[in-house]
């Protein structure tokens, strides 16, 4: 453990914010990066301290680093989280937070990477964290990669609370068991990767005990509330036809349209043994769901 506060690139983000909110349950001093255009307001009135800066200004990413003992990342383009958001920040912001982490010398390196993300170069916004893995090692920077699942609280909320409306949309087969994973559970792992020990240079996958369908959700789900939970799908051969019109224009569709033909494959899944290892048992799909619909103020059977 070091003195220097934690940096956390992306904090102003849905899983970002939780990582600032966990490093601080945890003690730690946080400084967050922020573009000059961003809202830091919340941040602020917590304690963090703001770094003004952009993936894409190397300078000021050496500024932000300085003195600073662990960075955790969150940052990413693809998702067209704010304006100006772009594949750049993926790629080359990336690889210029790498270079500045590096050339400071940060004790540690957390990522936030993507699951079997080095087994789909036809996955853009997948295969780019492998990159930056490698870009990682290359650099001898001491990092850690988590590579969680999907997050169902942010895909299945996508339309509202999925289980007020006891309606799960899905894309694909709703029979295809995949990983998931909750934002909260991520964001406690990835905080506590700041200082557990023995872990530099791995790439840890992230999940529950098992994989499971969208209808295996809806089935513990429905059981747990007492109602019946429908699932609506749309159709696969749909969403890759759309994103071949749509790609050239909206890149973002052509790149989850070949994330869902990935997880149809039914090859998205964790290996959660290290994750156990490393940061106690990996949750039940059970008491995740559970956890998740309490969380929407939902009363859950035991």
């Amino acid at each position: 453990m070091g003195d220097g506060p934690v940096l956390v690139v992306g904090g102003t983000g849905m899983l970002g914010g939780q990582v600032v909110a966990a490093l601080l349950e945890r003690g730690k001093q946080v400084r967050a990066l922020v573009r000059p255009q961003s809202d830091a307001t919340a941040l602020e009135a917590a304690g963090v301290e703001i770094a003004r800066g952009d993936l894409m200004d190397p300078e000021s990413l050496r500024d932000a680093l300085s003195g600073v003992d662990a960075v955790v990342t969150s940052a990413a383009g693809y998702t067209r989280h704010s304006k100006g958001d772009t594949d750049d920040i993926d790629t080359i912001g990336n690889q210029n937070l790498v270079d500045a982490a590096s050339a400071v010398g940060v004790r540690r390196f957390v990522l936030t990477s993507i699951l079997t993300c080095d087994q789909t170069p036809q996955v853009p916004h997948f295969w780019h964290k492998k990159l930056v893995e490698d870009r990682l090692a290359q650099k001898g920077v001491p990092f850690v990669a988590l590579r969680p699942g999907a997050f169902l609280d942010q895909i299945t909320q996508m339309g509202g609370d999925p289980f007020a409306k006891r309606r799960l949309m899905w894309f694909g087969s709703p029979k295809t068991a995949i990983t998931f994973v909750l934002v909260s559970d991520l964001a406690g792992y990835l905080a506590d990767a700041v200082d557990a020990p023995g872990i530099d240079g791995e790439r840890i996958d992230i999940g529950w005990d098992r994989p499971v369908s969208v209808r295996d959700i809806a089935q513990i789900a429905g059981d747990q509330l007492g109602e019946r939970i429908r699932v609506r799908t749309i159709p696969g051969g749909l969403i890759t036809a759309v994103g071949a019109v749509i790609g050239p224009v909206v890149p973002m569709a052509k790149d989850i349209a070949a994330m869902l033909r990935w997880f149809a494959t039914g090859k998205y899944v964790a290996d959660t043994s290290r994750q156990g290892e490393v940061f106690g048992q990996a949750p039940t799909a059970e008491d995740a769901i559970a956890r998740f619909a309490r969380s929407l103020g939902h009363s859950v059977d035991a």
